[in-house]
């Protein structure tokens, strides 16, 4: 085939048009289940305090017919905790002119980039919140640091994945961090099962697992038929008939001997574990987790210099555990 001569072409043309769609396509994800699961309370101040109890375990209580001298039990008293709030910003800067040209796909420049930087925001809290930082009052030079979840369980909620891993302190408080395990394994029903009795045995009763992306695979993996058994009972699912083959090979539910749990993926889980190639995975009753807000996400605008808008994404706030016991962690798995 040929052309004709003299015939115009695109190659040889000149200011055609540019074709460009007037919308942007972002794939960051943005969920964050944590985040978005926790409850909202009010802080009056950088360190903000609560109460949990608790009710001793039953034993034998039986006493003599006609007693006249009965004594006194012990009265414990509830347990006091504290957090810190701590504050995360961004600082955004834009040209006079960048803020009058004619962008595809969105509007003022200064706005979008508003508007992209508190969702940065949400994927930095989720990552923190999760973590396995202890709390830091901060100083002139040092800045305040909220306890993260892993620093909230006591030994007596907490089941290491791997080996060589230690719990927080004793009394999870937010004050330690725990020790990453030296090794890793992959998370299996055993590990699973060890940490929704930890949380029954304490007293808790959880509904919900915060697992990361590879953790959901190995758990849906424990439904497949392998070696002859099927781990969870729950063999893989195809349909049969006239339509498309179809093979179900997830777990979103896993029912236990202790309640049914939610078992939710997370892309923003901080990593642990040796060359943080592991995560905790979270099994949460998330009525007793909260944020703390002493001051909620708002938008401050900065003194003008020369031919710029300069403005400040700020927000204040802190963990609230308001009784670990009710969840649990398995760690160091991946």
């Amino acid at each position: 085939m040929a052309i004709a001569s003299n015939t115009a072409v695109t190659y040889s043309g000149v200011q055609i048009r540019e074709d460009l769609s007037d919308v942007i396509y972002n794939i960051a994800p943005m969920d964050t289940p944590f985040l978005s699961g926790l409850s909202k309370t009010k802080a009056d101040n950088t360190l903000f305090q609560w109460q949990t109890d608790t009710i001793t375990a039953g034993a034998a209580n039986r006493v003599l017919e006609g007693d006249d001298s009965p004594a006194a039990v012990a009265s414990p008293q509830p347990t006091k905790l504290q957090n810190y709030c701590q504050i995360s910003r961004y600082v955004l800067q834009t040209s006079g002119t960048d803020q009058v040209v004619n962008y595809a796909g969105r509007g003022k420049a200064q706005a979008y980039q508003l508007a992209k930087a508190g969702k940065r925001m949400k994927r930095d809290m989720e990552v923190m919140l999760t973590s396995n930082t202890a709390r830091v009052v901060g100083n002139a030079t040092l800045a305040r640091a909220t306890a993260g979840a892993q620093t909230w369980f006591p030994t007596a909620s907490w089941v290491d994945g791997g080996t060589g891993g230690s719990a927080a302190a004793a009394t999870g408080d937010g004050t330690d961090t725990r020790t990453n395990a030296t090794s890793t394994v992959a998370a299996t029903e055993v590990n699973i099962k060890a940490t929704i009795k930890k949380a029954y045995d304490n007293g808790g009763q959880p509904d919900m697992i915060i697992v990361p992306a590879a953790v959901k695979q190995t758990i849906s993996g424990l439904a497949s038929v392998g070696s002859g058994s099927v781990s969870l009972g729950i063999p893989p699912r195809h349909n049969v008939g006239s339509g498309p083959a179809t093979a179900v090979a997830a777990v979103d539910v896993y029912v236990s001997d202790f309640g049914t749990f939610k078992i939710v993926p997370d892309r923003n889980l901080a990593a642990d574990g040796p060359g943080s190639v592991a995560a905790t995975c979270f099994f949460m009753d998330m009525d007793y987790w909260a944020i703390s807000w002493l001051r909620p996400f708002h938008t401050v605008e900065l003194a003008k210099q020369g031919d710029s808008v300069k403005s400040m994404l700020i927000a204040e706030y802190g963990l609230v555990s308001r009784n670990s016991a009710s969840s649990a962690i398995l760690a160091s798995v991946k």
